[in-house]
């Protein structure tokens, strides 16, 4: 989605300058030094001011801040009179695990509250000290008012995330709806057959209903994606794990197929998987659960299947629907 908003800005004419950060680079800092750049270094702040007093920017457009960034930019940015807008991706500023999820059930335990639970549990990473580190910041930042006021404008992408950002503090005057896009270049028209799951092979996308629905109801489903749940889909008869594919590939497979499943447990907020399958022209068949409820016409774009049930999934891939023309 950076990729895509930076083209269509510089395509307009506008001049884009990025700040990215490895969080690989985690596994061989020292520990108080991770800390220290979670809250926000001085001379890592330093170094981002220099970027500012040279590039001079009109807007300061944050992704993702979290952990190596910090939040101390929005502070530079205020500094230097520049207007700060933050895309909510994901319940970061409000969960320590950032999905609303524990044992793979939704909670939302966190919201709204000093995050002191998530630290008990150790929700990110499985680790107390870390998830100890993340919501000190995070109530630090809320404490000194970042949030409140060095953010211009957030940007959820659906309504349901916005009302969710509500509920756990932001201000609702500051919250404004963007979903994301994609362009796309139409393959030749092709014959349509099977299913497609595209993704992080992980727990969160719903890996154990989809493993459980093609066991009950076999039909031919393409995986197009890598993780941790990688194993757990092998010798299941009609499924096929293809591994991670380029974006080209990925979108010739979307041509083909007749519905992309989408068995996520988590809050998702706008998938550019998603939009992806609605530009091929593809249903999307997803759990009945946060955003899906909002993105997914039922009947006309997809079919919606109750959460975490491999039998409901099943009877839905059944026979999926066609994108209704207007």
């Amino acid at each position: 989605m950076v990729e895509a908003e930076i083209e269509l800005l510089r395509s307009n004419g506008h001049e884009v300058e990025t700040l990215l950060e490895c969080n690989d680079d985690l596994h061989t800092m020292p520990k108080l030094k991770a800390a220290q750049r979670t809250f926000g270094h001085i001379p890592h702040s330093k170094k981002f001011e220099a970027i500012l007093k040279n590039f001079k920017p009109q807007i300061l457009h944050a992704h993702n801040t979290f952990p190596l960034i910090s939040p101390s930019i929005f502070w530079s940015a205020d500094k230097y009179g520049i207007p700060v807008i933050q895309t909510l991706h994901n319940f970061r500023l409000h969960c320590p695990q950032a999905m609303y999820l524990r044992n793979d059930v939704i909670c939302e335990d966190c919201r709204g509250t000093v995050p002191w639970r998530g630290v008990m549990r150790g929700c990110y990473r499985e680790s107390r000290l870390q998830t100890g580190v993340l919501a000190a910041m995070l109530a630090f930042h809320r404490t000194i008012g970042t949030w409140s006021d060095k953010v211009t404008r957030y940007i959820a992408l659906n309504n349901f995330c916005r009302n969710k950002f509500i509920e756990g503090g932001l201000p609702a005057d500051k919250i404004k709806v963007k979903p994301n896009f994609c362009e796309v270049s139409p393959p030749p028209l092709q014959s349509r057959s099977g299913f497609l799951f595209v993704g992080r092979l992980s727990p969160e996308k719903g890996i154990t209903t989809l493993q459980s629905a093609a066991k009950l109801e076999p039909f031919r489903i393409n995986v197009i994606g890598d993780g941790p749940a990688r194993d757990s889909l092998r010798n299941i008869p009609g499924l096929a794990c293809v591994g991670r594919l380029p974006s080209q590939e990925v979108q010739r497979y979307m041509w083909g197929a007749e519905a992309l499943v989408m068995p996520s447990t988590w809050y998702e907020g706008f998938p550019m998987v998603i939009v992806e399958a609605f530009a091929a022209g593809l249903p999307v068949i997803a759990s009945r659960l946060g955003s899906m409820l909002e993105l997914i016409e039922e009947g006309s774009t997809g079919l919606l299947f109750e959460a975490g049930n491999g039998k409901d999934l099943a009877q839905k891939c059944a026979g999926p629907p066609r994108i209704q023309s207007e």
